[in-house]
């Protein structure tokens, strides 16, 4: 009788995985009885059956009968007695696990001398006897330890593996054995030929592709052999190699297989985690990939995740030196983040992973210039110094770190106090870090620089000799090869710079002008650090020029402004302070770069500002530089006295409005576009939206990490943004699409009625009249200075306090004396100009454009209050000549213009908070009488809403605001001097704020009354930026806007609210339709109507801002009209 056994090997019991798991457990039966092994069993004599189990690692094709790690006998009754069904042995514990088996014995017929068959079937001859007597020798030399054993097991393997050629099935396994055997033998330090072993192994990898069933298991040969070689040699490429196996190897082992338990170990990847962090810092391509890799290795909750997260942060910020990639320091300081979380309070590691991601944060200050990166980082090493006390072996580390942050700290905030501390923290660490200690030169270089800073703001003289002295020490002692020696080589030179200018000693500026040559000889074209070899050398020949007066060096000073503030690798902060140096240097000496230094500083601002995703941040970035607000109008001032009257108009655009400038881009109008492009408009328009999107919600974040992710998307986004912007660019027609205009498109701002720029500088004040058609005019303004107009606004804060306590009737003489120095000394001129020269017919509309100093002062209010020569009445003012209206730039004025395109249905609403909230102001007692006339006064086909008292809330002003295109707001109004975008109406809960309304995109909307004060007031650290509340609500897209420059009396301002709207809509029954282009027009009636009811102050606060193209035959008919008016009412 044959026993035919069926033998499932139960992989997953065994251990613990499902088929396909490693190693693979093999069965082999054989059958023997105390007897003739050819009789048939009866119940006298039962036959035993035994069951070996035996190991290999293959789960294909077996070579051999493998490794006996079990066994098993039982009697044949026994195993009879289960029938047909199938049942489970048990073998031994074997390494931590019990294997089994399922077995079903079933009795088919009888033969004689059967009792081997099984076993001789499964026997594969001499390479099959040679491999089991190489795992016997082999296994000899695992117990034992004798060489002797791991020769003949090698032997063996050899013999079998020159048996199996290349085609041979079993050729692969046959060099796994000899392999394995020989990397043992290396391990144990018995063989040592590890670059031919790891070569069999690569081989064997070449024969089990990827779909192979012990693919893995040859990856994981291969990384063995790797790592150990590593671990020996410390050979890098191996330790390499062998991440990148693991990074293959582990997604593709499942959970809880063999292989995946001993490769997730403590002596597998971990091995390899462990030797990449080990690892120099390599700052390539190729090294970062490795470090994401290590990374990718270490899944949230392994122990080396923080470490690996560090390396990979150290990688990316060593290539930002050396490139300057703003992504690669913003995902330094993200994995620098994340390392800090993982080391809670207490971790003995926080205070490395503290003091790395302050590091970082104050490399992104000096490459970004945001204050709260400075303030992070000096709170992080703060932190990082406590947990390294007196006598930490790192301490030098924070001390030294510290001090550097607390310099550039001084730098921008000169508080004495930073400074002072900076200097002390150096010279502790320099105790701790005493000549031959490896920091030493780093330590002696960073007090330098700190005595340095110290000597620029109070020049004591013992500071310089001593940053000298200890620069030179410095110097001396760092290697020529080290990588931050050029650091050294220009620091030494700024101080030498610095003493020339003290002694003159021609020695000093020489041997800076030398050093820094050095430096730039030491970083490739585009190493960030090239900026400031180019500052030091530019200080170099700058200080020898103001000694020697020699062309050269002011040209090669000129040369080096130019390189240190377009080197693009480097942050715009920087840049952007050597082209304000520039610009001042050039107008200090005279030489003919000024202009384009100061188009470099306009550049380089828009762009940095360009970077910021919130109008809030922007104003903050702009405000850095705060020290430059005059450059737009001194820039003018130099394109003028250079007879380039265009360039002046260009220039002082570019300047000014940048932060309504920006805002619009992603507002620009694309109809022509559209039609000749689609595709192209609507993917830009798309991606408009997105920007803007992602700005809106930047601006909610307050979260820092949150806030650095919402800053990386929001950079992502802006360069598909400009990249959709320079494909249409590539269009012929478009190939100015988003530039700043020349004065061609900027002219078009004066096509119904000219425009008259007010230049305030301190090189000289004047006026550029920019006509509908030809070149502009030049209105020089001799008896008025930059320090006469600061005055004067003064004064007329004074007189505007003063007029509000008198009493209606009271002559308002100071206002007068005002208005008569606005006429005399800045008007009248420019009157002049337009009636003489541009022969401007009286009632003509003409735009004011006022900057700097000029945008405090009411211009259109100017008037002579003086009756003229023969006697025969008054002088005219000026709006008693022209229709005045503001513009904050020409700019503004042409988007307003594009968008009346988009006329639809007019819908008006009156929104009135007389009784605000606790603590936001007085009740307003005429705010609900001025809705009842405005509702009376407006047309009822206009579709007119009121909305006040409780109903009057922020949310339901916004909502109004976004669905109707005429709006009234009479409430209390603030605006913020400091904070601009916070100014604000107050309505019944919360504020209305300038932000609020900024968000808002209104298209279609026409015309805003603001009935509230200083709705029309621009901030005072940046004035030609212009932002206050009517450019607020123009800026969402309202052409017409009547603002106020200060406080309005509400109990006289419906006087002018009722004159207004009668001249806006007096017309109307006769046919006529609502038209916001009249608002200048009947502001300037209203104006004139009210004198009588009105004081001075009251009538002068009310401006008209922008507005569209005017119908010119209304205007006709309306200026007939008003001088019938305007005669009643002076008779």
């Amino acid at each position: 009788m044959i026993l035919n056994l069926y033998l499932q090997s139960l992989a997953e019991r065994v251990f613990k995985s499902p088929p396909g798991a490693f190693p693979l457990a093999s069965t082999y039966p054989s059958m023997s009885t105390p007897g003739d092994a050819g009789n048939r069993p009866s119940s006298h004599s039962s036959p035993a059956l035994s069951v070996e189990i035996r190991a290999t690692f293959e789960l294909g094709r077996m070579l051999g009968g493998g490794e006996v790690i079990g066994a098993l006998q039982m009697s044949w009754d026994e195993l009879l007695n289960h029938g047909d069904e199938p049942f489970d042995l048990s073998f031994p514990r074997v390494r931590g696990v019990h294997p089994s088996v399922k077995l079903k014995a079933a009795v088919v017929h009888a033969c004689d001398h059967q009792d081997d068959v099984l076993f001789d079937s499964l026997a594969d001859g001499e390479i099959a006897r040679d491999t089991d007597a190489g795992h016997a020798q082999f296994a000899k030399y695992v117990r034992r330890k004798t060489v002797s054993h791991l020769s003949d097991a090698v032997d063996h393997f050899q013999l079998v593996l020159d048996r199996c050629s290349v085609s041979h099935p079993d050729h692969a396994t046959a060099l796994t054995n000899l392999a394995w055997a020989r990397l043992q033998g290396y391990i144990r330090d018995d063989l040592q030929d590890i670059d031919a072993i790891t070569s069999l192994f690569r081989d064997t990898l070449a024969l089990r592709p990827q779909h192979h069933p012990d693919h893995l298991l040859s990856l994981y040969n291969l990384i063995q052999a790797l790592t150990w070689h590593h671990n020996k040699k410390s050979t890098a490429a191996d330790i390499r190699e062998a991440a990148q196996l693991y990074h293959e190897l582990l997604p593709l082992c499942p959970e809880g297989t063999y292989l995946r338990i001993i490769a997730a170990g403590e002596n597998g990847v971990d091995r390899v985690i462990g030797g990449c962090n080990n690892l120099p810092t390599d700052a390539s391509d190729e090294g970062i990939h490795l470090r994401r890799v290590v990374l990718e290795l270490c899944p949230l909750g392994h122990q080396l995740r923080p470490r690996s997260l560090e390396e990979l942060a150290q990688a990316v910020e060593t290539r930002f030196d050396q490139h300057g990639s703003i992504d690669d320091l913003d995902m330094s300081i993200q994995l620098g983040r994340e390392a800090v979380s993982l080391c809670p309070e207490g971790h003995a590691d926080r205070d490395h992973y503290l003091d790395n991601l302050a590091f970082s944060l104050s490399s992104r200050f000096d490459h970004q210039g945001k204050a709260n990166d400075l303030d992070e980082a000096i709170f992080w090493h703060e932190e990082a110094l406590c947990l390294r006390p007196v006598g930490h072996k790192f301490r030098d580390y924070s001390l030294d770190n510290l001090g550097t942050a607390l310099v550039a700290r001084f730098n921008t905030r000169s508080d004495i106090d930073d400074i002072t501390r900076a200097i002390s923290l150096h010279r502790e660490a320099l105790t701790l870090c005493p000549p031959g200690h490896l920091h030493h030169d780093t330590t002696l270089n960073n007090l330098a620089l700190a005595l340095q800073t110290r000597y620029d703001k109070s020049h004591v003289r013992r500071d310089l000799n001593e940053a000298i002295d200890q620069s030179r020490e410095s110097l001396r002692l760092t290697r020529l090869d080290h990588p931050e020696r050029h650091i050294t080589l220009f620091n030494l030179s700024s101080v030498l710079c610095s003493r020339f200018t003290q002694t003159q000693k021609i020695e000093d500026v020489e041997e800076a002008i030398t050093l820094c040559q050095q430096s730039l000889e030491a970083l490739h074209s585009l190493h960030p650090d090239r900026h400031y070899s180019y500052l030091r050398l530019q200080e170099a020949y700058m200080s020898r020029y103001c000694v020697q007066h020699k062309p050269g060096d002011l040209a090669l000073a000129v040369e080096n402004f130019r390189l240190a503030s377009r080197h693009p690798t480097h942050g715009f902060p920087n840049r952007i302070i050597q082209a304000h140096k520039w610009a001042v240097a050039a107008e200090q000496h005279g030489d003919g770069s000024a202009l384009e230094a100061y188009s470099t500083f306009f550049e380089l601002l828009d762009a940095h500002l360009a970077t910021r995703s919130s109008a809030t941040s922007r104003r903050e970035a702009a405000a850095a530089f705060h020290y430059a607000r005059s450059l737009p109008v001194d820039a003018a001032s130099c394109a003028i006295r250079r007879n380039n009257l265009p360039r002046a108009v260009e220039l002082v655009e570019q300047g000014r409005g940048q932060q309504w400038s920006l805002a619009s881009r992603l507002r620009t109008p694309v109809e022509e576009l559209e039609s000749a492009k689609p595709t192209l408009a609507r993917n830009y328009l798309e991606l408009s939206k997105r920007v803007s999107n992602a700005a809106q919600s930047s601006a909610t974040v307050t979260d820092r990490a949150a806030a650095d992710w919402e800053a990386t998307e929001y950079r992502i986004l802006t360069r598909q943004w400009e990249a959709a912007v320079a494909e249409i660019r590539d269009l012929p027609a478009f190939s100015r699409f988003l530039l700043p205009p020349s004065y061609e498109d900027l002219q078009v701002a004066a096509r119904q009625g000219p425009v008259i720029i007010l230049i305030a500088s301190q090189y000289s004040c004047s006026a550029i009249i920019v006509p509908t058609l030809g070149d502009p005019h030049h209105v020089p303004l001799p008896s008025i200075g930059l320090a006469d107009l600061t005055n004067l606004k003064d004064r007329f804060t004074r007189a505007i306090r003063d007029s509000s306590r008198m009493n209606p009737g009271e002559s308002r003489t100071d206002l007068i004396v005002l208005s008569r120095i606005i006429w005399d000394q800045i008007m009248l001129p420019i009157v002049n100009v337009l009636e003489h020269v541009l022969k401007l017919k009286r009632r003509s509309r003409i735009w004011l454009c006022p900057t700097a100093a000029f945008t405090s002062i009411p211009l259109h209010a100017a008037h002579p209050f003086q009756t003229k020569a023969d006697r025969s009445g008054k002088e005219p003012c000026l709006e008693d000549l022209y229709i005045c209206s503001y513009t904050p730039t020409l700019s503004a004025l042409i988007r307003s213009r594009q968008l009346m395109k988009k006329r639809v249905p007019p819908s008006f609403v009156a929104i009135g908070q007389g009784q605000p909230g606790a603590g936001k102001g007085k009740a307003l007692l005429a705010v609900d009488s001025e809705l009842e006339l405005v509702h009376k006064l407006v047309p009822a086909t206009a579709n007119r809403t009121t909305i006040s008292g409780n109903a009057a809330t922020r949310a339901g002003a916004l909502e109004a605001l976004q669905q109707n295109t005429w709006v009234h707001l009479a409430c209390h109004g603030k605006q913020d001097p400091k904070q601009p975008y916070d100014s604000h109406f107050v309505m019944r809960d919360e504020h209305l704020t300038l932000l609020d309304i900024m968000e808002r995109h209104v298209p279609q909307a026409e015309f805003a009354f603001l009935s509230a004060c200083h709705t029309a007031v621009g901030d005072e650290e940046t004035p030609d930026e212009v932002i206050h509340l009517a450019a607020g609500i123009q800026f969402s897209g309202f052409k017409s806007v009547v603002g106020t420059l200060w406080e309005v009396d509400d109990s006289v301002a419906k006087h002018v609210v009722e004159a207004f709207y009668g001249y806006m809509f007096g017309d109307l029954k006769d046919g006529g339709v609502m038209d916001c282009t009249k608002a200048a027009w009947a502001l300037n009636c209203a104006t004139h109507a009210v004198k009588t009811k009105v004081p001075l102050e009251q009538r002068m606060v009310f401006v008209h801002i922008v507005e569209s193209e005017a119908n010119p035959g209304w205007l006709l008919r309306l200026v007939t009209h008003v001088y019938c008016l305007h005669l009643r009412h002076q008779s």
